[in-house]
């Protein structure tokens, strides 16, 4: 998703005491991290403008969640969606955090002390053309390394309007040993308790898109 700069961006991330900038600095103590560090911790990868991450810690206040994104200016419209959303119910954001990082290197901002029990992957970009494939968050090489951030047990959830991108997602977790334990190509048509509906998804699909989704456990580690 492209955005345009914002000025004011830096200045309200910088005094944003829920937002983490030197993601290598935080290996081995997101727990630290969180007001309550007994809480199970989930990672949304790529959350945009902050829509579901907020949703998602409002609704499930004994649930941290780290909403990463690589773009700044994003992560701090983001807040603006966290702060707005916190305050309309009157509840402090403890159990949110915001993260600006590279995906590609994920799994080396992770012990083995803190690794997460899901990951939310939304609307990502498709990456369509060929030779940009290897940069979907869902590709071969971005599921290995989630495999290694995951707790045993620990499970991906995936959405996407995109047609392309979820049938090549769908071959990616089966190449790589994936077990999708939950799979639809019409996401609104089902009773599918734990939805939250994004401003993207509700404008796709009122673009009469589809909602494509699936839930995967990661191949379980040979001893």
């Amino acid at each position: 998703m492209r955005i345009r700069r914002k000025k004011w961006a830096r200045p309200e991330l910088d005094a944003c005491d829920y937002y983490v900038d030197n993601a290598e600095e935080m290996k081995g103590k997101w727990s630290e991290a969180f007001a309550d560090n007994s809480r199970p911790l989930y990672l949304e990868l790529g959350c945009g403008k902050g829509g579901f991450a907020a949703q998602h810690a409002l609704k499930y206040p004994d649930i941290n969640i780290i909403a990463a994104d690589i773009k700044a200016d994003m992560l701090a419209v983001g807040r603006r969606t966290v702060e707005n959303m916190f305050a309309a119910v009157g509840r402090t954001h403890d159990n949110i955090i915001l993260l600006r990082i590279n995906i590609v290197n994920i799994s080396q901002l992770f012990a083995e002390n803190d690794k997460v029990d899901r990951i939310y992957i939304n609307f990502c970009n498709p990456w369509n053309r060929g030779k940009h494939n290897k940069r979907r968050l869902t590709h071969p090489r971005q599921l290995e390394q989630y495999k290694n951030i995951l707790k045993p047990g620990g499970e991906l959830r995936f959405k996407t309007d995109d047609d392309e991108l979820f049938e090549d997602s769908v071959e990616y977790f089966k190449e790589c040993g994936w077990e999708i334990t939950y799979i639809t190509r019409d996401l609104h048509s089902e009773d599918f308790p734990d939805n939250l509906v994004t401003e993207h998804e509700r404008m796709f699909a009122e673009e009469g898109k589809k909602i494509k989704y699936l839930s995967a456990l990661p191949p379980v580690k040979s001893e």
